[in-house]
């Protein structure tokens, strides 16, 4: 309001600290490959404001800071990182990270005073101080935006900006030749967590001034579709926001010539990278094949760039930055045509991969699983040799067009592959006839039945992907079925469980995303119904089973020892935080200890189906307890529940349709020992069994939240085995969580499995046909822009976290320095 410009930057996804900073100090998006290296290496080396600067001095963080002194050309980059280790979420005051870099740069600037070296130094040309301030940050991600200690750590950034500021001005004389840009990196979502396209993730504050900069403006009208100005009562003040990679000439307190050259510039600087994309795609495809970017041809480049600089000759300033401005927005138009030229050609070879392998495992369920009519002769015919020599021309002739391009070996992959597999499709011909033949002689209304309820299966499985609330109308719609079927006359106790763990479950779709609001009591409360369903169990096996008391009862109190230490792991470890006394040692010991014993203990239990299962739930959850935060430890629960229904009703059904089970699910084994005389052939009941796991593995998946965005990720969750930041370990640990839903719906996917005396091949192609449909559908939906997967309820938040801090001296051009 006094001395600056302002406005709101938009970042990209994926909103984290590293590609954030790239995107501030080198000028480009970084290629997300680098989360791979956990954000830490370069995958592609770049260029970096640091780096062309004559000197800079940066304080913060390590992983930040290392990234851009690593490999810069000469010894000018100068970065002073506190330890590692003081990155903890957990620690009883997190603020030191940030008054650890004030007081460093007061510290550097008062050793300066007698050190004439570095005095000297810091009065060169184009030298850049970068102040990182983590300190925010991480409050946000371990006590929330909305806390007192988010707010307070906010006043202690200002009264240290405020310092800062002060001591530069006294340091430099008051000189005006110091430009001061404050902005951050990302924002965060109302529930500490940022990596997705949320706008309170991508929008973050831009805040500049000192030299170069323009002065406060005031306005009486502004227009922008958000609430901005009038919550923060800046209504009358121009606010200016920005994007990445276009000069934002609005800040600039600079003659309308320095303007006109400035953008002329930077159009060029696009307009050459345009250049060199569209001449490396020139170079590998064809003569007769290529088509140009018609928007922007060679004489309209030369056209817009002769009639820009005839204006800035004759003072036509504003004309001059507007044909600029066109011209970058053509080349950006024409780099994004160019990087995705082989768009549709990539599309046709993966859509015929696709399609082809979904056929061919089709063909093999057919052959070899079900009692589909054979037609003609039983004996194997050889594929003729016509067409091996076809598809043998075929592939020669594809890899003899990729080559003369000089194409990536991807594309090989992608064009090559679906050459054998339409070959493999050909050679089951007579599969191919018989089933034309099968669906001639199957009544229309039958056929176009069938058709239109799978279809409605796989979009409720797409659009399940998009809206959370679909998996609760599939688990309704689940639970109906044993009216349907007549289940509920046969076996009225299991289709009770069913409906009632059905209509249980479907209500967790329905519930906000996880980490949004903890709650340590519901993760208590899903301990203790464990504990209750184990003490059932314990006390239906004693009246059962005889040597159930000397044999089995110490596994079971083991387990269930386990899910006592996790509650009061969950509950100690909370309430340490909550007084700032970081996680206790004992508490962390147990908690890897339970991790480690969640793989063994199962193994030592009967293979028993039932006592087996049950033995996995017990451990599994034990895990689950120490991973949760609030309403989410529930989740495994019911499932689980859902999942001893499921395999209950599958038996059911199958004694109905007239099949023989020769053992009662209580006393089947997971034992190794097919018998190829007890499987039997795959029928239509069969495809919705594998419909059902889709489903199932889906609302594993996505029903307390959505792991394909990156925000879902909840760092609070991994408090009970470590606080300091460990991107590669918190990652594997928040991934087990994810996991286990999973491993409790295949497992139960098994007993089905033996259950219902299929084979094992034959239902996992039918899953593989359902999923592979499914991918060709997302496929067509696949967009490069964006955010990753927003999926499920959006929030919308108006805090900015993450404020760095950045002075530049010199950062524009004046009479001294430049």
């Amino acid at each position: 309001m006094h001395e600056g410009s302002w406005g709101i930057s938009h970042t990209r996804v994926p909103t984290e600290s590293r590609p954030g900073h790239v995107a501030l100090i080198a000028g480009f998006y970084e290629d997300v490959s680098a989360v791979a290296k956990g954000w830490k290496e370069n995958p592609v080396e770049f260029d970096s404001l640091l780096n062309e600067s004559k000197y800079t001095w940066g304080w913060g963080s390590p992983d930040i800071l290392s990234m851009f002194a690593k490999d810069v050309s000469g010894d000018h980059v100068f970065i002073h990182t506190y330890d590692a280790d003081d990155e903890d979420f957990g620690a009883h005051d997190v603020t030191k990270l940030d008054t650890w870099v004030f007081d460093n740069v007061k510290e550097f600037f008062r050793a300066a005073r007698n050190n004439q070296s570095l005095f000297s130094k810091l009065n060169e040309e184009k030298i850049v101080f970068f102040l990182h301030l983590l300190g925010i940050d991480t409050n946000g991600h371990a006590h929330r935006p909305s806390s007192r200690e988010y707010k307070d750590n906010i006043k202690i950034v200002d009264a240290g900006i405020k310092e800062i500021v002060s001591m530069f001005k006294h340091f430099y004389g008051n000189d005006g030749k110091t430009a001061f840009v404050f902005t951050a990196d990302h924002g965060m979502t109302d529930w500490g967590v940022h990596g997705a396209g949320h706008p309170s993730e991508t929008l973050t504050p831009f805040v500049t001034w000192g030299a170069g900069i323009k002065y406060p403006q005031n306005v009486s009208t502004q227009q922008f579709e958000d609430a901005f100005l009038k919550e923060w009562k800046l209504e009358n003040w121009k606010r200016q926001d920005i994007n990445q990679g276009i000069l934002p000439l609005d800040y600039l307190n600079n003659t309308d010539l320095f303007k006109a050259e400035s953008i002329f510039t930077n159009a060029i600087q696009i307009l050459e990278q345009f250049k060199v994309k569209m001449t490396q795609k020139k170079e590998v495809t064809l003569s007769f094949l290529f088509t140009p970017f018609k928007l922007l041809s060679e004489s309209k480049q030369h056209n817009i760039l002769r009639k820009a600089r005839s204006y800035i000759k004759q003072r036509k300033y504003d004309e001059a930055i507007s044909l600029c401005k066109e011209l970058i927005h053509l080349a950006l138009k024409g780099l994004s045509y160019y990087h995705t030229y082989d768009r549709f050609f990539l599309g046709i070879t993966v859509v015929l991969g696709f399609v082809g392998w979904t056929s061919y495992a089709s063909l093999l369920i057919l052959k070899f699983h079900s009692n589909l009519p054979r037609g003609g002769s039983k004996e194997v015919k050889k594929p003729s040799r016509l067409l091996q020599y076809s598809f043998v021309a075929i592939g020669v002739l594809v890899a003899f067009f990729l080559l003369i391009q000089a194409y990536p070996w991807t594309y090989y992959i992608y064009c090559l592959l679906p050459v054998p597999i339409w070959y493999a499709v050909l050679r089951e011909f007579q599969v191919i006839q018989d089933l034309v033949a099968s669906l001639l002689s199957c009544p229309p209304s039958h056929f176009v039945g069938y058709l239109l309820v799978s279809t409605l299966g796989i979009e409720v499985l797409v659009l399940s992907f998009f809206y959370r609330y679909m998996l609760t109308a599939g688990l309704i719609a689940f639970a109906g079925w044993p009216f349907i079927t007549q289940l509920w006359t046969r076996a009225k106790r299991t289709s009770l469980n069913w409906i009632f763990f059905s209509l249980l479950l479907a209500v967790f779709p329905l519930m906000p995303v996880v980490g949004r609001k903890p709650d340590i009591s519901l993760v208590m409360t899903a301990g203790l119904l464990v504990l209750l369903l184990s003490l059932f169990v314990v006390a239906s096996l004693t009246k059962r089973k005889d040597s159930f008391v000397n044999e089995e009862l110490p596994l079971h109190l083991l387990q269930m020892l386990s899910m006592v230490l996790s509650m009061y792991v969950v509950y100690s470890t909370d309430n340490s935080l909550l007084k700032k006394q970081g996680l206790p040692l004992i508490n962390q010991i147990i908690s890897w200890i339970i991790l480690a014993s969640s793989f063994v203990l199962p193994l030592l239990s009967p293979p028993i189906l039932f006592e087996r299962l049950f033995s996995i739930l017990l451990s599994l959850m034990s895990t689950y307890i120490l991973l949760s935060r609030g309403y989410e430890a529930l989740f495994p629960l019911v499932l689980s529940c859902l999942m001893f229904a499921w395999i209950h009703m599958e038996q059911e059904t199958l004694q109905q349709s007239g099949v023989s089970c020769k053992q009662k699910v209580n006393s089947i084994q997971f034992i190794y020992n097919t018998d190829l005389t007890q499987l039997r052939q795959l029928c239509l009941d069969d495809i919705r069994r594998a419909f059902f796991l889709v489903f199932f593995l889906v609302t594993a998946f996505f029903g307390t939240g959505n792991i394909a965005s990156v925000n879902s990720f909840d760092v609070t969750s991994v408090y009970c085995f470590l606080t300091v930041f460990s991107p590669f370990i918190m990652g594997a640990l928040m991934m087990w969580k994810i996991l286990i839903p999973f491993v409790l719906v295949m497992c139960a996917f098994e007993a089905v499995q033996l259950t219902t005396q299929l084979s094992s091949k034959g239902l996992f192609l039918m899953v593989l046909v359902i999923s592979d449909i499914m991918a060709l559908h997302f496929f067509f939906l696949v967009r490069d822009y964006g955010s990753w997967l927003d999926i499920g309820t959006r929030s919308f938040q108006k805090l900015f976290r993450g404020l760095d801090f950045c002075t530049t001296k010199s950062f524009y051009p004046n009479p001294r320095k430049s």
